[in-house]
């Protein structure tokens, strides 16, 4: 149990037996009336993101999540296969848990695995990866300067918009969160 006081970004609240991610937060104290927190709280499970508000000095049930860096090791054609790297301890994820952090993911790569009560709830990859580009349209003498974007198919099979230069075999800096090229990495 936890105060509204004590909310802070990333914490996993439980509340009516689901669990909630606070998005942001906000102590307000009008000049009439008790003060109050406002919180943007994120579905551990759906990812739908709702407002809430709080009376200040509330109780509220607070989930353990153990968030553990472990290493992708493979998919096995249903489950991606994932190793704690202190304990060698393997757990498959299924790709509804995984999502949209399939199309980012490398074998031996590192990210961090949120679990509760021994189910894992969430995926979390870095900011940034950086992955070759396995197919993209050949680029063009003088297609430098134009602000133009063409797709091209990266190693993981995700596909994303790059400069007209770009070439195939290019390694490209890629945003995990929205998929958005970055620049290049020599």
């Amino acid at each position: 149990m936890a105060s509204t006081n004590d909310l802070k970004n990333g914490l996993v609240l439980n509340l009516e037996g689901q669990l909630w991610t606070v998005v942001e937060f906000q102590h307000v104290k009008p000049g009439k009336g008790p003060a109050f927190v406002r919180t943007k709280l994120k579905s551990v499970m759906s990812g739908k993101v709702v407002d809430k508000t709080f009376n200040a000095g509330l109780k509220v049930e607070t989930a353990n999540v153990d968030k553990r860096t472990m290493q992708y090791l493979y998919n096995d054609g249903t489950d991606f296969i994932f190793m704690d790297s202190d304990t060698y301890d393997q757990i498959s994820v299924s790709p509804a848990v995984v999502g949209d952090a399939a199309k980012y993911m490398l074998e031996n790569q590192d990210a961090i695995v949120a679990r509760h009560d021994g189910e894992v709830l969430f995926i979390e990859l870095p900011a940034s990866v950086v992955l070759e580009i396995s197919y993209t349209e050949p680029g063009l003498q003088g297609d430098r300067s134009t602000g133009g974007t063409k797709p091209a198919t990266l190693e993981t099979g995700a596909e994303i918009q790059v400069p007209l230069f770009l070439e195939q075999g290019t390694k490209v800096k890629v945003d995990t969160r929205d998929g958005s090229y970055l620049g290049r990495v020599s």
